[in-house]
């Protein structure tokens, strides 16, 4: 079984100056080894461990089963830090969050399996839905599936399946070990290289009821944060890679756009009126987009701490928030690959980077302009029109 067979063999350094050190060291590693990760095409099991250390990965166990669960805005401040190094690992950190989604698994599936650990590095290829075989006790699956971001690091994988009636159609998540799958490596993209977005795929495979959940399901703990709404966070913390990127980029231009010359022999970049304006404006760009998704992300987490109703206007604007946040970090990158000039159109330019993974998040069904539509006609008080939003 699954949770028997799984081991964890590195765990978070106690909170505080420890902790903080970790991260700290997390940081300047990544600034060493960010390169090697893209030529990779994946972020190493070894360097995700040393997220495990500074905490990314209990970010979002119960503090029922031992965990230390933070805030919404505290955790995704740090993905965002990470992501103005490197937006790729940034992305592959922000699944320290997706232990929220396992809060609907049967208690007793989350008291074994946090008994063992309460730091669950976890990556998932959600989609396509598969209709798996109903047999005594669970499924039988075989398929393929796409995305599965941080696979190549992971200690548990999710498999996405069809729900049926009992599920009110929602789609169920199905926990599986690493070495029941194949992962295919197919991921040749341009942006979010080092995320290692893998197809995985498994074939007969017997799956138990009780490591199934439907994603996004009815919290089986009462805390906070599964009272936050857990396919709004899913989509914030990608979101939030854009505003690092976005981050990220602008500091580098404006490190070096004060230049004291000029390769065309012309005023210096950095004194020119379009780069002080351009770099003035995406500055409030990113500012404006950080500020409304910030403050919406603090405004629910106090009714979710209090106990209080998350209204379905709560939710729309949150989905609101994280895809101009994402909308608002690729403006930025481009408005930066502007400014920079001729030079940045080489791949070893440091913009190339942002550029590349900070394009990416607006890309993301959960972030796309259709889901501006979603969340302006729940506000109207109309339909979606997508499944399972907000």
């Amino acid at each position: 079984m699954l949770l028997d067979d799984v081991e964890f063999t590195t765990q978070a350094e106690p909170a505080g100056p420890a902790r903080d050190a970790a991260f700290a060291h997390a940081l300047a590693v990544l600034r060493d080894r960010r390169d090697e990760f893209t030529r990779l095409g994946h972020v190493p099991k070894d360097y995700v461990d040393l997220l495990v250390k500074a905490g990314i990965y209990r970010a979002s166990t119960p503090a029922t089963f031992g965990g230390e669960p933070q805030a919404p805005s505290d955790f995704m401040r740090r993905i965002e830090e990470i992501s103005a190094i490197d937006p790729s690992t940034g992305w592959v950190a922000s699944f320290g969050s997706a232990l929220t989604y396992f809060s609907a698994l049967p208690e007793d599936t989350q008291r074994t399996l946090y008994g063992k650990s309460v730091d669950v590095v976890f990556a998932g290829g959600m989609f396509p839905m598969i209709e798996a075989r109903r047999v005594d006790g669970g499924w039988i699956a075989s398929g393929t599936w796409f995305f599965a971001s941080g696979c190549r690091g992971a200690d548990i994988l999710g498999i996405g399946l069809r729900g049926g009636p009992e599920t009110e159609g929602r789609p169920l998540t199905a926990l599986v070990h690493p070495d029941d799958v194949e992962i295919v490596e197919n991921w040749d993209v341009a942006g979010m290289k080092s995320t290692g977005s893998h197809n995985v795929q498994v074939k007969d495979l017997f799956i138990p009821d009780e490591l199934t959940f439907v994603r996004g399901g009815t919290p089986t703990v009462d805390e906070p944060l599964t009272r936050y709404p857990a396919l709004a966070y899913a989509a914030q913390v990608l979101a939030v890679t854009a505003l690092g990127a976005g981050r990220g980029a602008l500091d580098h231009i404006r490190e070096h756009g004060a230049a004291s010359t000029s390769v065309t022999g012309g005023t210096a970049k950095g004194n020119r009126p379009v780069y002080k304006l351009g770099l003035a404006h995406a500055e409030a760009e990113l500012r404006s987009a950080r500020a409304f998704f910030y403050e919406t992300t603090d405004d629910v987490w106090a009714k979710a701490v209090a106990g209080e109703e998350i209204t379905v206007e709560d939710r729309a604007l949150l989905r609101i928030a994280a895809s101009h946040a994402a909308q608002a970090g690729r403006q930025v990158v481009l408005a930066a690959f502007d400014l920079a000039g001729t030079g940045a159109i080489f791949n070893g330019h440091p913009l190339q980077r942002f550029l590349q993974d900070g394009l990416v998040p607006a890309q993301h069904a959960m972030l796309q302009e259709n889901t501006f539509e979603a969340g302006g006609a729940l506000l109207l008080g109309l339909d979606a029109g997508i499944p399972s939003f907000p």
